[in-house]
C-alpha cells in the first residue's frame, strides 16, 4: 500500500477569528516539498477573506482528476509508440446539489487537446481508445463519486500532427 501526503498550515496571526472574517488563505505543503498557497473559494466565502489568487480544494479536485487522466494518456500513448507534443485540458467542474440535498462536484468535464507529431499517427478511434483506457485506469477517477467525463477534442492527426 502507498501513502501519499499533504500538510495543510493555517495560521490565525493577528485576526480576531471569533467575528467570522479571518482570512481562509492557508499553505499547502507536499511531501516533495513545494508549497501552494491554498484559500476558499471566493464562490463559497467572499472576499477579502478568501484569496482568489491561492487554489481552492474545488480547484484542487478538478486538477488532480485533469492530471491523473493526462499521465495516463501518456504512458499509454508512449506504450504504442504514439508521439505526443503537446497535451492540454481546460478541465471544469461543476458544484451544485447531489441526490441528498447536499453541495457536491457533481461533474468533472475533461477536455483534453492533444497534439501527436511523427510517421505513426493514431486514427480518432485510436486516441478514443486511449482516452477510455487511461480513464479507466485512473486512481482518482476510481476513487469518487462524482461522475467524471471525458470529452477529447478528437481533430484529425493528420491536420494537427507536427511531422518529423
Amino acid at each position: 500500500m502507498s501513502h501519499y501526503t499533504a500538510e495543510i498550515l493555517w495560521l490565525r496571526g493577528e485576526q480576531p477569528f471569533t467575528d467570522n472574517r479571518y482570512s481562509r488563505r492557508h499553505t499547502v505543503r507536499f511531501d516533495g516539498g513545494v508549497e501552494v498557497p491554498g484559500s476558499s473559494s471566493p464562490h463559497v466565502v467572499p472576499l477579502p477573506m478568501s484569496d482568489a489568487s491561492a487554489v481552492d480544494p474545488e480547484e484542487a479536485f478538478v486538477s488532480s482528476l485533469s492530471s491523473c487522466h493526462m499521465l495516463w494518456f501518456l504512458a499509454i500513448a508512449a506504450k504504442r509508440k504514439f508521439r505526443i507534443d503537446r497535451y492540454f485540458d481546460a478541465a471544469v467542474g461543476a458544484m451544485g446539489r447531489n441526490a441528498e440535498g447536499r453541495e457536491a462536484m457533481l461533474t468533472v468535464t475533461l477536455r483534453p487537446e492533444v497534439l501527436f507529431s511523427g510517421e505513426r499517427l493514431p486514427t480518432r478511434e485510436e486516441i478514443a481508445d486511449m482516452h477510455h483506457e487511461a480513464h479507466e485506469e485512473c486512481f482518482i477517477a476510481n476513487s469518487v463519486k462524482t461522475e467524471v467525463r471525458c470529452e477529447p477534442v478528437l481533430t484529425d492527426p493528420s491536420l494537427t500532427a507536427i511531422h518529423g
